[in-house]
């Protein structure tokens, strides 16, 4: 299905995508007990985390995942978690039980990645169906931690272990392309001036093959937030702002 794709300032996108996600929440716990989302770490976090800590959303039924994280400990400035904690979880009043870090700190890598693909197995199915995933893109198009350079990766197929990322730290975990596009709803964020080729390519090229392009190709359903920078290259029709 092709995505949605949304052209505007920071602010608008923030409280779109903070809108979007209350409604989604509101809707599923309306029939079931839970709400389960995969989140990233970066620029997207520090831009959306603090808005959506102030929503009208029952965290106690929000199972809350890590698209990836880094091989390092959970109150690392580069941890994904850490960032997390400090602009979502704690003002947010997110129970503990509800929070499913990646344990990047572990030496075993390929343990750490089947300790977390066990967990997100036992409360979203096997395979995994997420609610909602909102994911950053990289200048060279990569999702998560899944790369398109040949950055060897083992695991599962549902959390896979990074080794020799081109991007530091070098040793990470990430769920799987597949997980992330099987999700109901794929949110992916960009900004910047140095994103607008890569999501240019991802959203007009048919035969694009960063792991952006991929994912959009495989989503079951996809929304493309771009701030004007970061959409400078679109065709107009491309874009709604």
């Amino acid at each position: 299905m092709k995505p949605k794709v949304v052209v505007d300032g920071l602010p608008h996108l923030q409280r779109a995508f903070a809108n979007d996600f209350q409604t989604r929440a509101l809707d599923a716990l309306a029939w079931r007990d839970r709400f389960i989302v995969g989140l990233p770490g970066g620029s997207v976090a520090t831009a959306f985390f603090p808005l959506l800590a102030t929503l009208a959303v029952d965290w106690t039924r929000v199972e809350i995942f890590w698209i990836d994280e880094r091989a390092v400990p959970p109150d690392h400035p580069d941890s994904n978690y850490a960032a997390a904690a400090k602009l979502l979880l704690a003002p947010a009043g997110v129970p503990a039980a509800r929070v499913h870090r990646m344990h990047g700190e572990l030496p075993d890598l390929e343990q750490a990645a089947a300790q977390a693909a066990a967990e997100l197995e036992s409360l979203a199915g096997d395979p995994p169906i997420l609610d909602l995933v909102l994911a950053g893109v990289g200048e060279d198009g990569h999702v998560a931690s899944i790369f398109g350079d040949g950055a060897r990766q083992t695991g599962t197929h549902t959390v896979m272990a990074v080794y020799n990322s081109p991007k530091p730290p070098l040793r990470r975990l990430t769920l799987t392309l597949d997980v992330l596009a099987r999700a109901g709803a794929v949110f992916i964020a960009a900004f910047g001036e140095s994103k607008a080729v890569v999501m240019r390519e991802a959203l007009e090229e048919d035969r694009a093959t960063t792991p952006v392009a991929e994912l959009l190709r495989r989503a079951v359903s996809s929304v493309v937030l771009l701030d004007r920078e970061a959409g400078r290259l679109l065709r107009d029709e491309d874009s709604l702002s």
